[in-house]
């Protein structure tokens, strides 16, 4: 199954890692550092300011869909037997 993340981008459901929130990325020392290592892998999906973080195999998004949003929609599909 997909989720979206905002723009027209789909994300496989069984690709992502973790989904962070804003406030979790902005004032953790150690999520900017990973961010600065894998710079090249990220994909801003926000024209302007994010409100997640969704970290998954191939890539990093900054996404305009809150995390929130994002996880219920996650459980949504998986409440109705829509993910493996």
């Amino acid at each position: 199954m997909y989720v979206h993340a905002g723009e027209d981008i789909m994300i496989r459901s069984n690709e992502i890692i973790a989904i962070l929130e804003k406030e979790t990325v902005e004032y953790s020392v150690e999520i900017q550092k990973f961010l600065q290592h894998k710079e090249d892998l990220i994909i801003n999906l926000a024209n302007g300011d994010f409100k997640s973080l969704i970290i998954t195999e191939p890539h990093i998004y900054f996404s305009p869909i809150a995390s929130s949003t994002l996880q219920k929609r996650l459980l949504d599909m998986q409440d109705h037997g829509l993910m493996i």
